[in-house]
């Protein structure tokens, strides 16, 4: 079985070696593979209670439901399960899925629903985007599983010209809009250059696709039913390091959120902050402490959670009443998604702007093993920024 600890066969010529994915651990113990994040059990971001869970209005639809404790892997689980029996022609594929997933994602699917609709793929992931293109195009529900966001790139080709352009090359007459994609992504506290990446921005910048990027295990299993039935190819990042981090009440029964919303998480009045995914807890963090350090102060917190399309009017509101604007995310600064908000806002906030718009992001590097903690846009990097643009 394979795991986070991953061998590939290379053939060059006649010889073939073997190439080792690994996870570099100081001690010789290989760590948790999705890690922890400190600071997510106490956030006022994650719902503890039935109450607060049913209490959102986009659960309206399930306001008679019992809830479940769940983490954010269990909650994939669940929706995953939901989409299985619901839809006779789902079927789940990847590697390891079969045998429950590195993050455990798909245990116990293969023995209730069977092996012919949750089975492992090869270590090929141009195959399984592939494979699953072809099975959406013929009419199933395809969910594929990429074990890692950072190994999504020998499958680019397949998702951007074809999954991508699939109906609009026929006019509409066939599509793949059965076909949703998932994958750990972000930082995990010991990945190193291929287990951390966040690769959204390149898929962004593709017309034909949706991407979505939850927080909590509420949000992962409303989005995820959302990406599988919606009639586009759906991309669902998954920070991997809230697998187990993030645990809250989660509705037992059928729900969806809406793709392309964003939410308020936080009203405010003097500063807009905008982050998605894991990023939202180190957000947290930081304007507390900004609006300890700076008494009066008021920061309004936006969890984008859809990458594309995006949330325009949402932000925009909050920026035309704050008239400031910081964005934080993982990846890279220079073509960050973070520069697609801010050229979108600076076009339709300018009047109403007190300060430049700022960035707190990763470093045009690519991602540290040992300098992780410096390359990640942590809570004193977002503090800083928030303090320089409320001086400015």
């Amino acid at each position: 079985m394979l795991s986070s600890l991953r061998s590939r066969a290379l053939h060059t010529g006649t010889s073939t070696k073997l190439v080792s994915r690994a996870f570099a651990s100081a001690s010789g113990t290989p760590p948790p593979a999705e890690g922890f994040m400190q600071g997510v059990a106490t956030s006022k971001f994650i719902k503890t209670t039935k109450e607060q869970c049913l209490a959102h209005p986009e659960l309206a639809s399930v306001k008679n439901s019992e809830t479940q404790k769940m983490n954010y892997f269990t909650a994939v689980n669940d929706a995953l399960a939901t989409a299985l029996a619901t839809d006779d022609k789902a079927v789940i594929f990847g590697e390891d899925v079969g045998f429950g997933g590195v993050f455990r994602c798909t245990i116990g699917l293969s023995e209730k629903f069977g092996r012919e609709r949750v089975f492992n793929m090869p270590l090929t992931e141009q195959g399984i985007i592939g494979f699953g293109i072809g099975m959406a195009a013929v009419g199933h529900t395809a969910i594929a599983e990429i074990q890692f966001a950072d190994y999504v790139f020998p499958a680019f080709d397949q998702i951007v010209n074809e999954a991508a352009k699939y109906r609009y090359r026929s006019g509409n007459e066939f599509n793949v809009g059965g076909l949703t994609i998932r994958m750990p992504c972000n930082a995990v506290g010991h990945g190193g250059l291929y287990h951390s990446q966040s690769p959204e921005a390149y898929f962004a910048h593709t017309p034909g696709l949706k991407i979505v990027y939850p927080r909590s295990p509420i949000q992962a299993k409303g989005f995820l039913l959302a990406a599988i039935r919606d009639p586009n190819p759906v991309l669902v990042m998954e920070p991997k390091i809230l697998y187990r981090s993030a645990v809250e009440q989660v509705p037992v029964d059928d729900y969806v959120l809406p793709l392309g919303k964003a939410e308020v998480v936080k009203e405010g009045k003097d500063l807009t902050v905008v982050g998605w995914g894991a990023q939202l807890y180190v957000l947290e963090n930081a304007v507390m402490e900004a609006e300890r350090r700076m008494p009066g102060l008021s920061v309004e917190v936006i969890d984008l959670r859809s990458i594309l399309p995006w949330d325009r009017e949402t932000v925009e509101k909050s920026v035309n009443k704050t008239g400031r604007l910081l964005i934080a995310h993982e990846a890279p600064h220079t073509g960050g998604f973070g520069g697609e908000i801010a050229a979108t806002i600076q076009e339709r906030c300018f009047l109403k702007l007190e300060a430049p718009i700022a960035r707190v992001c990763g470093w045009d590097t690519p991602f540290p093993l040992a300098f992780e903690k410096f390359y990640v846009p942590g809570m004193i990097r977002c503090l800083d920024e928030i303090e320089r643009v409320m001086k400015y």
